[in-house]
């Protein structure tokens, strides 16, 4: 039988109640901190990690969780945990411009949150300074549905930047792989994320038909394009139907 704790802590504002099964901390969360930690002080420099993983895994609560534990720890250096959301377009930008995704013309505002709708060159350019230099970081305010630039100060020794697309083996994605001194991919089976994005959206006030006419046309792709297009990470997690992790 798991041994199931629930967790409370902050996620881009908003208050966060999670549960993990205490063995997965104990076996596979902890002994990725102190990897981390250990390289980190190899390399006695800024370590940037990569955890890439498709929509409704839980990425943004997992890495908000690993930032908690590390500081639980004296043993562990901190970490830094950030996303790749503050990188879209602005909505203004979006609402006005179209994006060829996968070989077809479309406006950005249907298909908001494909690659094709994140600013790539600003990505880039912070890229080319977050090992050396405590850079400002965007974030995106789902308050105002909006990016709000240079919100985050850069500051700790191990930064776990995660998003949909930072392992996708498309340039300039690919190139910008080079980056990171470790990464993390995370793999779940399709239909378990399938139901938790219909469910998001039905939280949101959609009917189930709606929601699943809009995960058809819109998550589907998106889940897809992650768990099919992404290259392999150096570590490599699968996300169970009860919520559970284990190790590939």
């Amino acid at each position: 039988m798991k041994n199931w704790k629930e967790y409370v802590f902050d996620v881009n504002g908003f208050q966060v109640n999670t549960i993990y099964n205490e063995e997965t901390i104990e076996k596979i969360f902890l002994p990725l901190l102190k990897n981390l930690t250990e390289m980190q002080k190899k390399k006695n420099r800024r370590l940037i990690v990569f955890l890439a993983a498709p929509p409704a895994v839980g990425k943004t609560t997992l890495s908000k969780f690993l930032e908690y534990l590390a500081v639980q720890n004296e043993e562990l250096t901190e970490i830094q945990a950030i996303g790749l959301d503050g990188f879209h377009y602005h909505s203004d930008y979006i609402n006005t411009h179209n994006a060829v995704v996968m070989g077809k013309e479309v406006p950005m505002k249907n298909v908001k949150g494909c690659p094709e709708t994140y600013d790539t060159e600003k990505l880039g350019t912070k890229f080319q300074k977050i090992k050396d230099e405590d850079i400002l970081w965007p974030v995106y305010d789902r308050t105002i549905h909006d990016v709000v630039e240079d919100v985050e100060k850069i500051t700790k020794d191990i930064i776990l930047i995660e998003g949909n697309w930072l392992l996708l083996d498309e340039e300039p994605w690919k190139s910008m792989k080079d980056t990171a001194d470790y990464t993390i991919l995370i793999r779940s089976e399709e239909e378990t994320l399938k139901e938790r994005l219909i469910g998001r959206k039905m939280k949101g006030g959609l009917t189930r038909e709606e929601a699943e006419d809009w995960y058809i046309n819109s998550d589907s792709v998106n889940v897809r394009r992650v768990l099919q297009t992404s290259m392999d990470g150096d570590y490599i997690l699968k996300v169970e139907a009860d919520n559970d992790y284990i190790v590939l």
